[in-house]
């Protein structure tokens, strides 16, 4: 008899050990390029990065929806979805050519082979998010986490080599995408070799609103950078970029949680048992993370910054609990996805501009406050999504007739524009 709790423990480790193998590649990364090449090359491979990191957001919104439509129908709709994800490549693709020749102006290149190498990247980072969303959506977590670590190996491995073979960003974002196409060619074997067909207008839809909360979300996650180097003085800046890694620690930690519970988000049965359980595990998870910065806080700003920032004024709690909110969101917002609520991604829009109002208006004199801001916009969103749930449980209780709400959850995707 299988224990279906302990292939369930199993499963989480695996996808957490591959989401953090893959972190650290890139953490990696990041230091052989500081290593390698001079500040200002250093300077536009990670601004060019920067710009990677909104770039993937299609590859994350195919995941979601390819998930949360393969947990709901099964894999006959995988051919089709693979065309979906060829379409997005393709087009995301496209349009990084005709845009690139704009960012060596806006990012001071010396000239658009970076900006091409960095649009050759979105098609197979793209497609293997739909890999991800075919695996995940089947529950075949294992195999998941090992695409993910593969592609962290890939990805990161293919820009390391460019860098130490060609020593510039031309040369590490070409490694990027050749990697990461070797990785997507793996990803194709692994779920089956299918093969395209044409796209359905349910499918697209539904990728269409995941892309606009991912896209929020992601937005909401980085906000406070970029309001603290606007409103804050250098040093300052530095000390709120320093606190930061807490609240990333803090959101990345229990992704595992949400990878794992995305596609029984879809059940609308399951749901009710599901979504609960998740909040109340992320919870636990990053309550360790908010009590050991209220403790160890001026010991962590020194480990994460070095010497420099010993004695600074870095609220690291506060930073934890924001990025405590953050995965919370995450995971109310995959519910709101699963359900067809439309209200979650407004509430995350509506987020991003009380933070921007906070701050341009009120809170933008340390980084203590700016990330006070944050984490008011944030533990609100929290409020609102909780409230949404309740308000969707309520439509879709036995007494209001639990059939007809499941049958009109999934018209309102297929209609979404």
């Amino acid at each position: 008899m299988v224990d279906h709790r302990a292939t369930g423990r199993v499963d989480g480790l695996l996808v957490t050990a591959g989401l953090f193998a893959a972190n650290v590649a890139s953490y990696a990364f990041t230091a052989v390029a500081a290593r390698a090449l001079t500040p200002a090359v250093f300077g536009e491979l990670s601004a060019l990065l920067a710009l990677l990191v909104v770039g993937i957001v299609p590859a994350v919104s195919l995941q979601t929806a390819v998930a949360l439509r393969i947990a709901r129908a099964g894999s006959r709709e995988t051919p089709a979805l693979l065309g979906l994800g060829l379409s997005v490549a393709v087009g995301w693709t496209a349009l990084g050519v005709l845009v690139a020749p704009a960012l060596v102006p806006l990012l001071h290149l010396d000239g658009v082979a970076p900006a091409l190498w960095l649009a050759a990247s979105l098609a197979p980072l793209t497609v293997l998010g739909l890999f991800h969303g075919l695996l995940q959506g089947r529950r075949r977590f294992r195999a998941l986490a090992a695409l993910v670590c593969l592609e962290g190996t890939g990805k990161i491995g293919g820009g390391a080599a460019g860098l130490l073979l060609g020593g510039s960003s031309e040369a590490a974002l070409a490694g990027t995408a050749s990697g990461s196409a070797a990785v997507a060619l793996v990803g194709w074997l692994v779920c089956g070799r299918p093969r395209p067909a044409r796209p359905q207008r349910h499918s697209a839809a539904e990728a269409l609103h995941a892309a606009q909360a991912v896209l929020a979300l992601v937005l909401l996650v980085n906000l406070d950078l970029v309001l603290a180097r606007h409103h804050l003085t250098g040093p300052q800046a530095g000390q709120h970029a320093v606190g930061s890694v807490v609240t990333k620690i803090a959101y990345w930690l229990p992704q595992a949680v949400g990878v794992l519970a995305l596609p029984r988000l879809a059940d609308p049965a399951a749901r009710r048992g599901v979504l609960p359980l998740a909040l109340a595990v992320c919870a636990a998870l990053d309550a360790a993370v908010v009590l050991g910065a209220a403790l160890f806080g001026p010991a962590a700003v020194v480990l994460i910054g070095g010497g420099a920032y010993a004695g600074t004024p870095v609220p690291v709690w506060c930073f934890a609990l924001t990025g405590s909110f953050l995965a919370l969101v995450q995971l109310l917002l995959f519910a709101a996805l699963a359900g067809a609520d439309r209200g979650a991604t407004a509430a995350v829009w509506l987020a991003v501009g009380l933070e921007i109002v906070l701050v341009a208006g009120w809170l933008h004199d340390s980084p203590a406050a700016v990330v006070a801001a944050a984490c008011v916009a944030t533990g609100l969103l929290v409020l609102a999504g909780v409230a949404l749930e309740h308000r969707a449980r309520q439509r879709s209780s036995p007494a209001n007739g639990p059939k007809q709400e499941d049958t009109t959850a999934d018209t309102a995707i297929s209609r979404a524009p």
